[in-house]
């Protein structure tokens, strides 16, 4: 995860911020405030208005309703000096595909009329991985290759902010993996505050500092990915290795109220719980006050998962 420091300073700032295309309202009084330095996942379906909301924040639509802060200024009014200062990756990144990566970059510099553009673009594509593939022609790049050149592109200006739209979509594990290492990356030795938007739920647990679940335009839970966990309010699932006989372990259990299940896991000697949640000291005294030799126990349960899934299923129920 990146570091942090208490009371950094804030990058992006929204109050109330709203949003209507007609009748329907999409951005809903979206409350945010990201920290220098921070990874901050927007994470909900498609369709919640994230996309909407990053428009907001570079300044490349006006809100209906309510007043953004990026860096200090305010988008609408001052969206040339905030696009300077703001990398943006879209979900659908383009190039020019009979063009080299390494082109692809110089052309975008030379737009932005940035001075010392090769050097710039030569430790970038080392930067993302692309040093080998520099002279290959963008249509020959695999999606993952594609975005890793978005992000070099999105790096050109030296952004105090990057904003990166569903940066994993349609890429296989292992690009998966590289392109969330190298924003980790980013964050800690960049200090760049990074805004990462995403359905998927593990890839934001991953890497963000902070997470805001975001459904039908407003923003239910909002906090660290561990707070989060922590208002699952339901039971959770432990994991336990014991050499005691079966007989043993559910007569140390049979009486116990808390678990609500217990069934042999595939390791032999190992048996996964389901108990109240806050119970895994009860578990482990019952065990222990039962004979049993406990060899080992952990948590199980994703419950951030359990939190995103509640969440998800009420935006289920508003759209039938």
């Amino acid at each position: 995860m990146a570091h942090v420091k208490a009371g950094a300073a804030t990058t992006v700032v929204t109050h109330h911020l709203t949003k209507d295309y007609g009748e329907a309202r999409v951005v809903d009084n979206l409350e945010l405030k990201l920290k220098a330095g921070e990874i901050f996942g927007l994470l909900g379906p498609n369709g919640a208005g994230k996309t909407t909301t990053i428009l907001m924040l570079l300044g490349l639509i006006e809100p209906t309703a309510g007043s953004i802060e990026v860096l200090g200024l305010d988008p609408s009014r001052h969206p040339l000096t905030v696009k300077r200062r703001v990398g943006y990756l879209p979900d659908a990144v383009g190039f020019y595909d009979g063009m080299t990566g390494w082109e692809n970059l110089s052309f975008t510099a030379q737009l932005n009329r940035l001075g010392n553009g090769d050097v710039r673009i030569n430790e970038l594509l080392d930067e993302v991985g692309l040093a080998e593939a520099r002279d290959q022609k963008a249509g020959t790049y695999s999606r993952g290759m594609k975005q890793r050149l978005g992000i070099a592109d999105a790096l050109l200006k030296d952004p105090d902010i990057l904003i990166l739209d569903e940066p994993t979509t349609a890429i296989d594990p292992e690009g998966v993996a590289e392109i969330l290492t190298m924003i980790r990356r980013l964050a800690e030795e960049r200090g760049v505050t990074v805004l990462l938007s995403s359905h998927l739920l593990h890839q934001v647990q991953a890497v963000c500092d902070r997470v805001a679940i975001f459904v039908r335009g407003k923003v239910v839970a909002q906090g660290a990915p561990a707070e989060l966990a922590s208002r699952g309010g339901g039971p959770e699932e432990v994991e336990f290795n014991t050499s005691s006989t079966d007989d043993k372990v559910r007569s140390a259990l049979g009486q116990a109220g808390f678990v609500k299940k217990l069934e042999p896991a595939r390791i032999r000697g190992n048996y996964v719980a389901r108990i109240d949640r806050g119970s895994t000291n009860k578990l482990v005294s019952a065990l222990v006050n039962g004979g049993v030799q406990l060899d080992g126990i952990r948590r199980t349960s994703d419950d951030l998962d359990e939190v995103y899934r509640r969440y998800f299923h009420m935006d289920d129920q508003g759209r039938d």
